[in-house]
């Protein structure tokens, strides 16, 4: 039995005394029956079609409905497709996801290709026993998975978790079950204040009082990148060796898969192990935690082909996400800042005297490294962030944060989708 659990939908939801965290689970299902598989393939490739023909009718318009325009405009068509009445609301809505974002971003007309279906708990029912998951199809008809299950996915059914919408996927002749949860949270008051410094080969931190004098600061090595360039360079050495051939031999093609595949695996586990560090450290502390705003980095950076190979590998933007979720789920607060010039300016004032690119000397005489200086800098920029913006009133989620201190929070009003995580602040 296997189980992968992935954390790439992430909704905060902020409300006077809480919030709401959705986390989503991978799970692999078997279809017992040969006649429920075909019932379940016939209802996603309709759910994708008729979700298609939605589409194209929304791309054709000069507007973007609402919700109620199109339920009035494709509810009896659906119903007469088969569908449920909670299948024909989440077509819709997924439909109008899809034109909008496009939109957005001045992209052609969306072409759905995969097959899945959104459900609602009124469309789906679970049976914890059998680790059976019940599905409904077209015309009323209901077809049973088996979930390969594991018992790391108990912890959300018996730790507070509220299981929500699933999404049913086929692909690659495997069938796949997300399972959205959800749970309340409260974000705790900091009584510090930490900045992270993401590098390379080691994150820095530095915690401050609210009175900006030092508390500590630490360094956890990361040698995941140095790992996984390692099999990244085997499995280039592999493709070069064998330049003309490696595409049409299967076993050539596999080892260099299965490079891939480690250097991936290493990088995902380090980041959870750094993650986990600095969010355990956050609690300790009771901090705000302060991440760098590393927006385009791989396109501002130009440097030579080894640093490219490395920054290409180089998951930054997981470590942030990792650490933003894991922080939200302990009641963390966490907020993201420019980092422009926070290794070169000294935090505590006067002149950052560097005795090279990597050591610098504060004015007091002490030898620190510049990421140490970075992570002092940014955890001043939270400090100063904090104090401006809430004062004596302890933290609070503000809606409106300035150019150079971007929170991960937004604006109140519409969902803003940011690295994966989409936030709702309640009006």
């Amino acid at each position: 039995m296997r189980l992968k659990l992935i954390n790439l939908s992430h909704k905060l939801i902020i409300g006077s005394q809480g919030m709401r965290v959705r986390v989503t689970a991978r799970v692999k299902a078997v279809i017992p029956n040969p006649s429920y598989y075909h019932k379940l393939i016939e209802f996603l490739r309709a759910y994708r079609d008729w979700t298609q023909y939605v589409v194209n009718e929304i791309w054709n318009l000069n507007y973007i409905p609402s919700m109620k325009e199109l339920h009035y405009r494709f509810y009896k068509v659906l119903r007469q497709q088969g569908f449920r009445a909670h299948h024909c609301h989440k077509i819709e809505r997924r439909a109008r996801e899809v034109v909008k974002a496009t939109k957005k971003n001045n992209g052609s007309k969306p072409i759905l290709r995969k097959l899945t279906a959104r459900l609602g708990c009124q469309d789906y029912k679970l049976n914890m026993q059998d680790k059976v998951l019940r599905i409904a199809a077209l015309n009323n008809e209901w077809v049973e998975l088996e979930l390969l299950w594991y018992e790391y996915l108990d912890k959300y059914f018996n730790d507070g978790w509220k299981l929500k919408e699933i999404l049913v996927s086929y692909r690659e002749n495997e069938m796949w079950v997300y399972f959205t949860f959800e749970k309340e949270v409260v974000l705790g008051q900091p009584r510090t204040v930490m900045g992270v410094d993401i590098n390379f080969n080691n994150i820095t931190y530095t915690i401050i009082d609210m009175n900006g004098k030092l508390v500590t600061m630490g360094v956890i090595p990361f040698n995941g990148l140095k790992k996984a360039l390692a099999h990244r360079i085997i499995a280039e050495k592999i493709q070069r060796k064998h330049s003309k051939k490696w595409r049409y031999v299967k076993g050539i093609r596999e080892s260099i898969r299965k490079h891939g595949r480690r250097a991936r695996n290493i990088l995902v586990d380090s980041c959870h192990y750094i993650s986990r560090r600095i969010v355990e450290i956050a609690k300790e502390y009771n901090t705000l935690t302060v991440l760098e705003n590393l927006n385009k980095l791989r396109i501002r950076a130009n440097g030579s082909r080894r640093y490219n190979k490395k920054l290409s590998l180089w998951t930054y933007r997981r470590i942030q996400t990792y650490i933003y979720y894991k922080a939200l789920v302990k009641g963390v607060p966490v907020i993201h800042a420019d980092p422009r010039n926070t290794s070169k300016k000294s935090p505590i004032g006067r002149k950052l005297t560097f005795n090279n690119y990597r050591w610098a000397k504060l004015p007091n005489g002490h030898i620190v490294t510049r990421d140490a200086v970075a992570s002092w800098n940014l955890a001043l920029k939270g400090l100063k962030f904090l104090t401006r913006d809430v004062g004596s009133r302890g933290f609070v989620e503000t809606p409106k944060a300035p150019n150079q201190m971007q929170t991960q929070e937004g604006m109140k009003g519409m969902p803003e989708q940011v690295s994966k995580i989409s936030i709702i602040t309640k009006r």
